[in-house]
């Protein structure tokens, strides 16, 4: 019968009532499920987007916040990479566009340049393989593992030993910070290990490559950084009239026709930042070079030999390098000879003349590749869809390249971006570590001593009026008010003299007796007729049957309560866990988190809580008719 009839539910008041009860229900459930959903939300997100607090992230449903997270990742999370590239001066990847002037004409002529001349291996990068801000891993940081797990096998010891690398684990295979090979400073490698990255590099689509582009470098890093990012101060200091900094270009070779100024920008440009790698001399230059490193060895060429490793007659036949060079004494000397270098007993400089430096990259080989194919820069510009007024102009286009990849693959790129953070979580704790299974082992073994010593206590001090019952009882709840880490110190201690640590006993024993499952269970027998106990002794039941098939059965409800509740604790502990089995092969599933949050960004954080919660969501699912019926029906006859 209802508590409020129906003409009582015709009432203004009970109406109104109703409205409130509904209302205040309607609040509690958004208020739990709010947090939910924008942690669900966050798990998706980077440092692009993770200030948008939104049930449903941008990227998703807006392409403009897809492109930046896109850039974003592309450009392994570095602003002044993305900047040099494209020739602009963000300051933040939340505030770039889309491309405007985008033509497909432009993209064909730049992957039919790139088919014709390959570039060195220094001279791009791979994208999306690396995220030290968010701390996840990207899409092509995975398939590098994938292609190393495939080239060497999955023993991480057999490609330390190939790479010459020490890595323990998987989870630990980086490629660290991202190559950026344009300063002097930042020179290509050459090991094993990056022989290896160059090799994967060519696997990787050029929509997911960046090259790098000194005419941006300049531009970003000398002229703004000198003159402001604006380009009022650079025309007042050069007496020009730029609109914009792209309007300034990077002469090949040294500006002789421009002011005094530029030409002192060009000259600590090319003597001091720029990598050597982009730096050509006109073999003229070999009579000046020879001399050079006579004077430095002291007219000794066997000096020379000693530290170059090689058998030269004399200084005369030292050519210049005819390709880059990054590595020892011989580089150390280019760079002196292209810097400058003073003889500390004459004081004469020597360097090379900058009339007989020539730069090169990328941008300058697609400038003569379209100049050689097109004659004229209006058959270029009637061709590539553009406007330019002088084949100087052009930068490689890569701009368009990575938008018209974007384009192409815009479904892709969104659900990378939604799986990216659970992979992470999921790769760490499912295939590199035993965390699944110990944690599965841990909380079966958990949940059956659970089963079998909570009812057996209850069951005796149920069926036997002990004297000292309720003294027991009373001792049992009275280890509720101590927290668990009050115990976790003499229980370690304990254990290790037992020489139980680093095994699941260490884990289940401390925990194995559970004051108020034995209170629960107590009660629960006690409510039991008293005569089913009493027919079934009988007709001659032992008082294991009377145990099994009677107070077993009748608390089926109770002891699902008991189960969930020893699965909660056995799930989630991490503290205990981690001090007593300290060895990685013992971890569980929470150490492991931990140990992996300690190392990540927000997003894979939220990501693996979500996760987390999955088992436990499950387990509640599957039992909650039981346990309601634990709840509703106090007791069944």
């Amino acid at each position: 019968m209802a508590i409020i009839s129906k003409i009582g539910r015709k009432s203004f008041k009970v109406r109104a009532l109703y409205f409130l009860i509904y209302a205040l229900l309607i609040v509690g459930s958004v208020t739990m499920v709010y947090p939910f959903i924008l942690m669900i939300s966050g798990s998706m997100k980077s440092n692009v987007d993770s200030k948008n607090f939104d049930c449903i992230p941008r990227f998703l449903y807006d392409d403009i916040w897809a492109y930046r997270k896109y850039s974003e990742a592309l450009f392994n999370e570095k602003i002044d990479a993305y900047n040099f590239a494209y020739s602009k001066k963000e300051t933040s990847f939340e505030t770039i566009k889309m491309p405007t002037d985008f033509t497909a004409a432009k993209v064909e002529a730049m992957k039919a340049f790139l088919k014709e001349r390959p570039q060195p291996n220094y001279a791009f990068a791979v994208g999306m393989i690396s995220a030290n801000n968010s701390k996840t891993v990207p899409q092509n940081l995975r398939v590098f593992k994938k292609w190393l797990n495939e080239k060497y096998g999955n023993d991480i010891q057999t490609v330390n030993r190939k790479l010459s690398t020490e890595y323990i684990n998987w989870n630990l295979v980086t490629i660290g910070e991202p190559e950026s090979y344009i300063t002097r400073r930042n020179k290509p490698r050459d090991d094993s290990f990056f022989r290896a990255l160059n090799e994967f590099k060519r696997t990787i689509p050029a929509g997911e490559l960046y090259y790098f582009s000194i005419v941006g470098f300049y531009r970003k890093q000398i002229l703004q950084n000198d003159y402001s990012r604006k380009i009022n101060k650079y025309n007042e200091r050069h007496g020009t009239h730029f609109n914009s900094y792209n309007d300034v270009f990077l002469a090949r070779q040294y500006p002789v026709k421009e002011t005094a100024l530029t030409q002192k920008d060009w000259e600590r440009f090319v003597r001091n930042l720029l990598g050597l790698q982009y730096i050509r001399i006109d073999p003229s230059a070999q009579d000046l070079y020879a001399r050079f490193l006579s004077v430095k060895y002291h007219e000794k060429i066997a000096e020379l030999n000693k530290k170059y490793m090689k058998n030269y007659k004399s200084f005369a036949d030292i050519k210049m390098p005819d390709k880059p060079i990054f590595a020892g004494n011989a580089a150390m000397d280019w760079n002196n000879f292209i810097t400058g270098w003073t003889d500390p007993l004459s004081g004469k400089m020597y360097e090379v003349p900058l009339r007989k430096i020539r730069l090169t990259c990328v941008d300058f080989e697609f400038q003569d590749y379209l100049k050689e194919k097109y004659s004229t820069i209006e058959a270029c510009n009637k061709k590539l869809g553009t406007s330019y007024s002088s084949f100087d102009e052009i930068i490689f286009p890569q701009e368009d390249l990575h938008y018209a990849h974007f384009k192409k693959n815009i479904s892709s790129i969104k659900k990378e971006f939604v799986t990216r953070n659970y992979k992470t979580v999921l790769d760490f704790i499912l295939f590199h570590g035993r965390a699944v299974s110990n944690t599965v082992i841990y909380c079966l073994l958990a949940v059956l001593s659970a089963l079998i010593i909570n009812p057996l206590a209850a069951y005796a001090m149920s069926r036997y009026k002990l004297p000292s019952t309720y003294k027991l009882l009373l001792f049992m709840l009275c280890t509720m008010a101590f927290p668990p880490m009050v115990t976790a110190i003499p229980n370690f201690l304990m254990l290790r003299s037992l020489g139980l640590l680093n095994t699941f006993a260490a884990l289940i024993l401390p925990a194995m007796a559970n004051g108020y499952s034995i209170f629960l269970l107590k009660g629960f027998f006690d409510s039991q007729p008293q005569e089913l106990y009493e027919s079934a002794q009988i007709d001659g039941a032992s008082e294991l049957v009377l145990f099994w098939q009677i107070a077993m059965s009748l608390s089926k409800p109770i002891l699902a309560v008991i189960a969930l509740m020893a699965f909660n604790i056995a799930y989630a502990n991490f503290m205990f866990a981690f001090i007593v089995c300290q060895d990685e092969k013992m971890w569980t599933l929470m150490v492991f988190l931990y140990q992996l949050q300690q190392r990540s960004g927000q997003a894979v954080m939220y990501a693996s809580l979500i996760i987390a919660a999955v088992p436990t969501f499950l387990i509640f699912l599957f039992c909650q008719n039981i346990i309601m019926r634990g709840i509703v029906v106090p007791s069944e006859k």
